[in-house]
């Protein structure tokens, strides 16, 4: 299948890309656990990604790079506990992603 997406420039998607991790950076009330329940993916699910993509680093390195910090510090000063809807709601949202995220 054709997909207009797949024949988007290169520094065109790598500046949308880096505009949404600037936007993440900035919007700390979203909770990744909300990210994963709405939409299926979070930061960290950006940081797999991008090493999938062929990022050198670690896991480490590249939740860092997607974070602004590291994930860490991250978490501590902004993660908030999950309740068990949201998680009840990410585990939803993961069943739809059929098995990949």
């Amino acid at each position: 299948m054709d997909d207009k997406l797949d024949r988007l420039d290169d520094a065109q998607a790598a500046a949308a890309f880096r505009r949404l991790v600037h936007h993440l950076r900035q919007r700390h009330d979203a909770q990744n656990i909300d990210l994963m329940g709405l939409a299926g993916f979070c930061r960290n699910c950006l940081a797999d990604w991008l090493r999938d993509a062929g990022y050198p680093g670690d896991k480490a390195g590249a939740r860092e790079l997607i974070h602004g910090m590291p994930a860490a510090e991250w978490k501590e000063k902004y993660q908030t506990e999950a309740t068990p809807e949201q998680l009840a709601r990410m585990e939803e949202s993961l069943r739809r992603n059929g098995g990949t995220h």
